[in-house]
């Protein structure tokens, strides 16, 4: 499976759907079926019978919440210029210091926007 370049609490922009061209703030990610929740996005209807608690409450009725959308239908917001954009991965080198107080060079990955070229 490959990696997903949409993570939890990313701006994202709907390209595609019902709810094209509106944006949000992800609060979930689900990699093994590709599909986000997007905070005010594609809100459905959930019924739930209506039951009564053990103190006497009731709970149940009509609940509205976010649905899932697939990643490929979303789009990462640039923070340079609030535009869409590709995201890309990229090797940069770094600096590492040991506890012993040596330093030794290493890599680590990093997203980075493909319109700008400026890190995420």
């Amino acid at each position: 499976m490959a990696q997903m370049a949409i993570k939890k609490g990313d701006e994202v922009q709907i390209i595609a759907g019902k709810d094209r061209g509106l944006t949000g703030t992800v609060l979930a990610v689900q990699p093994e079926s590709q599909r986000v929740i997007v905070e005010g996005v594609n809100r459905v209807k959930i019924h739930s019978r209506r039951t009564q608690t053990q103190r006497g409450g009731t709970t149940g009725g009509i609940e509205v919440k976010e649905a899932p959308v697939h990643v490929s239908n979303v789009q990462l917001i640039d923070p340079e210029d609030k535009r869409p954009t590709r995201v890309g991965f990229r090797r940069e080198e770094v600096t590492k210091t040991r506890p012993d107080g040596s330093s030794y060079t290493s890599s680590r990955s990093v997203r980075y926007s493909k319109r700008s070229g400026k890190e995420i």
